[in-house]
C-alpha cells in the first residue's frame, strides 16, 4: 500500500508540484488583498499546506467517481466531466462540513464556527476550491488521455508501417529471384560456363537477400556494395552493354532498405536495350541524396506491368523517411532520386 501510494506520487509529482506553488501563491495574494502588509507571516507555507491538503482531499475524491463514471480511467465527454464536478462537489462539501462539525464538536466551537454567516462564507470557500482545483484535474486527465492515446496511435501506426514494409519487402525478394532465375534459364543455353560462374555468384549475392530480408534498414555502404555484386554478375550476361558509374562514396552513418539500390540499377536492366557500341550508363551520385540515372534507349517491347517495384520501393521510402522518393523522366534520361536516411529517422 506504501509503495503504491508513493508510485502514485511520483508519477503524478509535477502536477501535485504545480497544485502546491499555486496554494501558496494563492495563500500570499489573499493575504496582501486583506491588508496584512509585507511581513514574515506573509510568506509562511501553513496556509499553503491547508489548500495542498483540501486540494488533494478533492482530487482523491473525484478520482474515486471518475472510476464509477467510467470504466475506462479518463471520461470521455463534457456531460460527464460536469456530472463528475458536481458529485464531487456534493461529496466534499459533506465530508468536509462533517469533519468541520466533529473538530468543532470536539473543542466545543460549534456555535462559533457553524453560525449563519461563517458557514455561508466557508461553504462558499469550499465551493471555489472544488470549482478551482477541480478544473485542475479535469484538465490534467484529460491531458493523460490525449497522451495515452497519441502514444497508442504512434504504436499503431509503426507496427502498421512495419507489416507494409514487410509486405513489400515479400513482393521484393521473388521479384529478384524471379528475374534472375530469367538470367540464368538464358546463359545455360547460350554458354553453360558463364551459366555455372552466374549461378556461384548467384548463390553468394542472394545469401545478402536472405540475411537481410527481415531488417527494416541496413548501411548504405554495404548496401552499394551488393549492389556492385549483383552488377558485376549481370556483366556475365551483358558483357560491356551495361556499365556502372560511380560519384561519389556513400555516406557512412547512412542507412537504405534492403535491395533498394539494386532494385533501381535492375529497373535500368530491365527496361533499357545496351549494347556494346551503345551501352546503357548508370551512374549513381552520393552527393545530397542518392541519384540513380541512365541513358534512355528503350526496348522495342517493354515488360507487362513494369514500374511494380519502384511503386512498392516509393511506398516504402513513404514509410521510413520524412524525404519522398522521386521519379523524374526527361526526354533522354531516366532518373531515380532516393533521399538519405539516417539512424535517427525510423
Amino acid at each position: 500500500m506504501k509503495s503504491r501510494l508513493l508510485h502514485t506520487v511520483y508519477t503524478h509529482r509535477y502536477f501535485l508540484s504545480f497544485t502546491l506553488v499555486f496554494g501558496y501563491i494563492a495563500s500570499i495574494q489573499s493575504r496582501l488583498v486583506a491588508g496584512r502588509g509585507l511581513n514574515a507571516y506573509l510568506f509562511t507555507p501553513e496556509a499553503a499546506l491547508a489548500a495542498f491538503i483540501n486540494a488533494v482531499v478533492i482530487y482523491f475524491i473525484m478520482a474515486q467517481l471518475l472510476k464509477r463514471f467510467t470504466k475506462k480511467p479518463v471520461p470521455f465527454s463534457f456531460s460527464t466531466a460536469l456530472q463528475l464536478m458536481g458529485s464531487s462537489l456534493l461529496v466534499y462539501l459533506l465530508f468536509s462540513n462533517l469533519l468541520s462539525y466533529l473538530i468543532a464538536l470536539s473543542f466545543d466551537t460549534v456555535e462559533r464556527n457553524f453560525n449563519r454567516e461563517t458557514l455561508l462564507i466557508v461553504q462558499l470557500s469550499r465551493l471555489l476550491d472544488v470549482f478551482t482545483y477541480g478544473a485542475f484535474f479535469l484538465a490534467y486527465t484529460y491531458y493523460l488521455k490525449n497522451k495515452e492515446k497519441a502514444a497508442a496511435i504512434a504504436s499503431y501506426d509503426q507496427a502498421m508501417a512495419a507489416a507494409q514494409i514487410a509486405q513489400l519487402k515479400a513482393q521484393l525478394n521473388p521479384h529478384f529471384l524471379f528475374n534472375n532465375l530469367n538470367v540464368l534459364d538464358q546463359l545455360i543455353d547460350e554458354d553453360k560456363t558463364t551459366a555455372s560462374d552466374f549461378l556461384h555468384d548467384f548463390a553468394d549475392i542472394y545469401r545478402y537477400v536472405l540475411e537481410s530480408s527481415d531488417k527494416k534498414l541496413v548501411p548504405l555502404e554495404e548496401e552499394w556494395t551488393f549492389t556492385q555484386q549483383y552488377f558485376r554478375m549481370l556483366q556475365h550476361k551483358y558483357q560491356e552493354a551495361y556499365q556502372l558509374q560511380l560519384c561519389g562514396l556513400p555516406p557512412k552513418q547512412c542507412l537504405a532498405p534492403p535491395l533498394s539500390l539494386q532494385l533501381v540499377v535492375e529497373n535500368a536492366v530491365q527496361h533499357n536495350l545496351g549494347t556494346p557500341a551503345k551501352p546503357v550508363l548508370i551512374q549513381v551520385d552520393f552527393s545530397d541524396k542518392i541519384r540513380v540515372s541512365n541513358n534512355l534507349v528503350p526496348k522495342a517491347y517493354s515488360k507487362t506491368g513494369g514500374g511494380r517495384s519502384l511503386k512498392n520501393l516509393q511506398q516504402q521510402y513513404a514509410l521510413l523517411s520524412n524525404t519522398p522518393m522521386e521519379v523524374f523522366t526527361g526526354e533522354d534520361r531516366f532518373t531515380v532520386s532516393l533521399p538519405f536516411i539516417l539512424p535517427s529517422q525510423p
